[in-house]
């Protein structure tokens, strides 16, 4: 098994140069199953986790959240960065503490938001104070653990909301983040003005539009490209489209498209081994 601190240290380098595909599991096996793709690093989807407990994204406890992250760190070798919401806090105070617990997980990264869990985003100088926060409590831990910070402007439809990411995002990279990630479809221009607000810091871009390709994301400059609940999404698009159409029509037709259970077992039947010995 490679080292954590390993791991973190091939994280960085990841950031470094070029741009990487950040694919978001929400399960042990499906961790594995990316893992067995050459993708380099992984990150925990808040949303597609919670789906796979029966809630709504936002609705998992902090405590169940960082089981979760263990459990992605520990499924394969790779990098892990840890969706971790709002930091589960509202206070700066709150955010240092939580951020600590999630970088004694054995992540590499991990993101901080701000946006309530009312759905509102933090006052600015508040949202920035708890930049700082998270900020201060990895350089506490002296581990190597890359901070992202984000602003969901454009999620929740902020005034202006584009201008004001890139407002926030700014002061995030002067607070100390990392990355800058602002979630939302954004086209050249807003990518560009995000990557000039960033300052030259790392922008991870969310792929969000069956029309893009990674490669043309990549070419706007994004360092780094996360799928977010897509991949959850899409296993819950194939789950359900065969189930309506066994309750419905009562035919099979969707299941030709089903990953062969052979083939599954076989790329799990390595970790099977490994608990046996």
């Amino acid at each position: 098994m490679t080292s954590i601190s390993a791991r973190r240290a091939a994280f960085r380098r990841l950031h470094e140069s070029g741009c990487f595909v950040l694919p978001n599991p929400w399960d042990i096996g499906s961790a594995r199953l990316l893992a067995g793709l050459d993708f380099k690093a992984l990150a925990t989807t808040s949303g597609g986790f919670a789906f796979s407990r029966g809630l709504p994204d936002g609705a998992v406890s902090r405590d169940v959240m960082l089981a979760h992250v263990v459990e992605i760190v520990e499924a394969t070798d790779l990098p892990v960065n840890a969706d971790f919401g709002n930091a589960f806090a509202d206070d700066a105070e709150g955010v240092a503490t939580n951020v600590s617990l999630c970088v004694d997980t054995g992540v590499a990264g991990l993101s901080v938001e701000d946006m309530a869990s009312d759905r509102s985003l933090y006052g600015f100088d508040h949202a920035v104070e708890r930049i700082r926060a998270a900020r201060a409590a990895i350089d506490a831990s002296r581990q190597d653990v890359l901070l992202t910070a984000r602003s969901e402007a454009l999620l929740i439809g902020y005034p202006d909301s584009l201008n004001e990411a890139c407002r926030r995002i700014a002061a995030f990279a002067e607070a100390g983040a990392d990355v800058l990630f602002v979630p939302g479809k954004l086209d050249a221009a807003a990518t560009a003005a995000v990557l000039s607000a960033a300052g030259g810091k790392p922008v991870n871009v969310i792929a969000l539009d069956p029309a893009q390709s990674i490669a043309g994301i990549a070419a706007q400059g994004a360092r780094r490209i996360s799928l977010a609940t897509g991949l959850a999404r899409a296993a819950y698009g194939g789950f359900l489209r065969l189930a309506r159409e066994v309750a419905g029509a009562g035919t099979l037709t969707e299941l030709a498209q089903a990953e062969p259970g052979a083939d599954l077992n076989r790329a799990f039947a390595p970790f099977a081994r490994a608990i046996q010995s």
